[in-house]
C-alpha cells in the first residue's frame, strides 16, 4: 500500500464519521423534546461532525493554502459554536423559557437530600434549612 491510498482511505473514514455525526445531531434536532436538547445536540454533535469533515478535507487537499484556510474555518467553527449556544440559551432563559427536568434536583446540593415533588426550588432548600 502506498502512503496515497493510505492518506485516501483516511479522509474517506473522517468523511464518513462527519456525516454521520452531523446526520446524528440533526437527528437530535429533529426527536429532542425541548429547546435545550436540542441546542445541546445541535452544538456538540455537529461540532464534532464538522471537525471530521474538515479534517477529511485536509487530507484530501494535503499541504496547501486550502489546508490553512480549512484549518481557520475550523477553529472559527470551534471557537465561535460553543459562544453561540452559550448566548442562545441566555436568551431562552431571560425569554422566561425553562428548561423541562424529570425531577427536581435542587435537594442534591443539599447532602443529597430530595426536593418534594412538586416543590419549588427555594422552597425546597427553606424546608432543608429548616431541618437543619
Amino acid at each position: 500500500m502506498t502512503v496515497t491510498v493510505v492518506i485516501q482511505a483516511l479522509s474517506w473514514i473522517c468523511l464518513m464519521a462527519g456525516s454521520f455525526f452531523t446526520l446524528a445531531g440533526a437527528l437530535g434536532l429533529w426527536r429532542m423534546p425541548e429547546l435545550f436538547t436540542r441546542m445541546h445536540a445541535a452544538s456538540v454533535i455537529d461540532t464534532l461532525g464538522a471537525g471530521f469533515l474538515i479534517l477529511g478535507m485536509i487530507l484530501q487537499a494535503g499541504l496547501t493554502l486550502v489546508a490553512v484556510k480549512l484549518l481557520l474555518v475550523l477553529g472559527l467553527i470551534f471557537l465561535t459554536g460553543p459562544v453561540i449556544t452559550h448566548a442562545l440559551a441566555q436568551a431562552a432563559m431571560e425569554a422566561g423559557v425553562q428548561p423541562k427536568l424529570a425531577e427536581d434536583r435542587s435537594g442534591r446540593l443539599d447532602g443529597g437530600r430530595q426536593a418534594p415533588s412538586g416543590a419549588s426550588p427555594t422552597r425546597a432548600a427553606e424546608q432543608t434549612a429548616a431541618t437543619r
